[in-house]
């Protein structure tokens, strides 16, 4: 194997390897998809989502999406953190006073269903219209940016959670650069891995030698291990309906489905496969929609595409979706043991941090790259204005409410980016029509 070539069959490295390379993805997403049913369970007073459903339905949903995509696209369907707003308002709304808010939960996730459904109406749009008359609207100057805000976007988190001991993200972070620069053989494939075992030894031999977090909290907190069985099912609960949680969840599909044209954009231009157009932007919205639709209808979070598992693919180089589905199995599996799911769950935030440096960063580096091999050209007032409003907007802005629906400050970014580029004068890229113009190293995309 060359040091730096793109593996797009795994089974090239033989499945002990291939098992590693998925536990390195798992790693990659748990942080993150554990954090929606923390946050839910604040506005929730204790009574929200269960860390075992989210992580079972992650698993289960990224299967059903590599299944409506033909087995095609190497992407990990985790919590969506696009409704955690919604969440709070429905866990507030009058009409269920007197409820407890384990009563109110089951509303708030009917109302993520109806938003999955409408995943499902625009892939039939889609479908009939065609994507090139879609994706029209989607060049590089607009698709561009908005990859390179989903990663600046995410770079907030990753601060905060290194800050809670820079000594630990600082070190899961300079095995991460050693391993994929000077790595050899396997090893430079799984760095994240690696940055996780080297700094959760160091965590442990830190809290030894008498280290604490910033805020003076123990670095590993082991308190719930004890108390965590060892094998149990999780406890799904049935999704309820309510006119008015519909309201408040189902239009907050509108932001979901423009991040989720921004993550397939960005796994396209990783892998140098265009996705969009075969096996379908219609498919992978069809697969995020029932991924969604499942999830909450059983008592999880809504799902999306992964930007944390976008930059593993970017720093392994191994595109083949098995090692992704892989990484789903884990996720089933783990959401079958809590004894092994309280064990992952002492990773120290610091280290989730100190890899997201790495992993957001890298997906805001896809999408300048998208921007570049496109030849985009700035000298083009037009495109200046379009790809600087999108920039400022998805990262300077709090997103817009209007009512009670909330619109994410990615999404506005992306509805004006689109708005803008159909309407001012001087378009110049049409997808489909022009190959050379469309052409992604040999991929056209």
């Amino acid at each position: 194997m060359k040091e730096h070539e793109a593996i797009y069959d795994a089974k090239s490295l033989g499945w002990p390897k291939m098992l590693i390379l998925g536990l390195q993805h798992l790693f990659a997403m748990f942080g993150a998809t554990i954090l929606v049913p923390i946050l839910v369970n604040n506005y929730f007073h204790g009574e929200g989502l269960s860390v075992q459903v989210t992580l079972f339905c992650a698993g289960f949903g990224t299967l059903l999406f590599h299944i409506c995509t033909k087995l095609k696209v190497p992407a990990f369907l985790g919590s969506s953190f696009a409704f955690l707003g919604g969440f709070a308002t429905v866990a507030e709304l009058p009409e269920f006073e007197g409820m407890s808010y384990g009563e109110k939960l089951p509303y708030a996730c009917g109302g993520i269903v109806v938003a999955g459904a409408l995943y499902l109406v625009l892939a039939l749009l889609i479908k009939c219209l065609g994507v090139k008359r879609v994706m029209c609207y989607l060049p590089p100057v607009v698709t561009g940016p908005i990859i390179i805000c989903i990663g600046l976007g995410l770079a907030p988190s990753a601060i905060s959670n290194a800050s809670a001991n820079w000594t630990l993200a600082l070190i899961a972070l300079a095995t991460v650069v050693i391993f994929n620069i000077w790595g050899k053989g396997m090893f430079k494939i799984i760095p994240i891995l690696m940055g996780v075992v080297v700094a959760y030894v160091a965590a442990i031999i830190m809290q030894a030698c008498g280290l604490t977090n910033a805020d003076g909290s123990a670095i590993i907190d082991t308190s719930t291990l004890a108390s965590s069985a060892l094998i149990g099912l999780p406890q799904f609960q049935i999704a309820k309906f309510n006119l008015s949680a519909i309201l408040v969840m189902a239009p907050i599909a509108i932001a979901a489905m423009m991040e989720h044209v921004g993550d397939i954009s960005a796994i396209s231009a990783t892998t140098e496969r265009n996705f969009i157009e075969e096996p379908g932007l219609s498919r992978t919205l069809v697969g995020d929609g029932l991924a969604t639709l499942f999830a909450a209808f059983f008592g999880g979070p809504a799902n999306t595409t992964y930007g944390e598992n976008t930059g593993v693919l970017e720093l392994s180089k191994v595109y083949d979706p098995a090692v992704i589905r892989i990484a789903a199995f884990f996720s089933i599996a783990l959401s079958l043991i809590p004894k092994l799911s309280a064990v992952f769950g002492t990773m120290p935030t610091a280290i989730v941090g100190g890899i997201s440096f790495i992993l957001y960063g890298m997906i805001s580096a896809i999408g300048v790259r998208n921007i570049v091999e496109n030849q985009v050209d700035f000298k083009e007032s037009r495109n200046l204005i379009v790809a600087a409003v999108i920039l400022v907007i998805g990262l300077g802005s709090n997103g817009l409410t209007i009512g009670r629906v909330t619109i994410t400050a990615l999404a506005l970014a992306s509805i004006v980016g689109i708005i803008l580029n159909a309407i001012l004068p001087g378009k110049d890229y049409e997808f489909g029509k022009n190959p050379e113009k469309d052409e992604y190293r040999g991929v056209h995309i």
